[in-house]
């Protein structure tokens, strides 16, 4: 449904890195107002993608073209190695 606005001008870095982050309520909240899901549809959506962003990517590349679909990715994966380190760090003494 969004995926045509997502990549119409090509890739837009700054909204790549904002879904890389999980903020994803930009996108359940347009797709709540759109009324093709039911709350509860909507609810589960939004906890997949906020822990997941990489499902929300996915298909919001479902109808771009292999170029975009491309860069997409890599900026993706570059962003996967720059990220903080979220596991807790064991501490000693």
């Amino acid at each position: 449904m969004f995926s045509y606005d997502f990549v119409s001008s090509g890739v837009d870095y700054d909204t790549l890195e904002s879904l890389h982050r999980g903020e994803v309520t930009e996108w359940t909240s347009a797709l709540r107002r759109s009324g093709l899901f039911t709350d509860a549809e909507m609810d589960a959506l939004a906890a997949q993608w906020s822990e997941r962003p990489g499902l929300l990517l996915d298909a919001l590349l479902r109808d771009a073209d292999e170029m975009t679909v491309r860069r997409c990715r890599l900026a993706w994966s570059a962003m996967d190695r720059l990220a903080p380190f979220q596991m807790p760090i064991a501490h000693s003494g």
